[in-house]
């Protein structure tokens, strides 16, 4: 038996994953649930309830390919932030903070600057707007922050493969 002190080498895995696979399988229950009704409604053969049936069946469409993109997006976050550890260059969160926990406004601000200019230097840098979008949240703008993490993932895939070596 090894030492529980120890860890086995490879990928911890995060902290928040069985809290998000939990949702997500209520969610699948909800799916579930609702393309059931949406299907019952289409046999029932009348005009009206074919077509809410097939207007409800539209729902988990919608929320399948959300929680796909929410899974998508979560991965390339977690594979950009591996790439900037792997450089050294992974957001540090190190503001001054309230005793209550909030961090000090006029830091966050203070250091929000030097990022945006940095996606101004290069709009099209993955790093920069992973930084930017760590800037964002740490000066309490959560939507941005979002918005500058999607922007970086869109980069992040879209940048050429490394060339093999012979």
């Amino acid at each position: 038996m090894s030492d529980p002190g120890t860890r086995s080498p490879g990928r911890k895995l995060p902290k928040g994953l069985p809290g998000t696979l939990a949702v997500t399988a209520l969610l699948a229950l909800y799916i579930w649930q609702i393309a059931g009704r949406g299907i019952t409604m289409v046999r029932a053969g009348e005009p009206v309830l074919i077509a809410i049936g097939l207007a409800v069946l539209i729902i988990p469409l919608l929320v399948i390919g959300l929680i796909v993109r929410e899974y998508r997006l979560a991965a390339t976050v977690q594979t950009m932030a591996d790439t900037l550890f792997a450089e050294g260059d992974l957001p540090v969160d190190d503001l001054p903070r309230s005793p209550g926990g909030r961090i000090d406004r006029a830091a966050a601000d203070e250091a929000f600057e030097p990022r945006r200019a940095a996606v101004e230097a290069a709009p099209e840098d993955w790093r920069a707007w992973y930084h930017l979008a760590f800037a964002y949240d740490a000066s309490g703008d959560r939507r941005r922050a979002r918005e500058g993490l999607r922007k970086a993932a869109g980069f992040y895939r879209a940048k050429p493969a490394p060339a093999a070596q012979d």
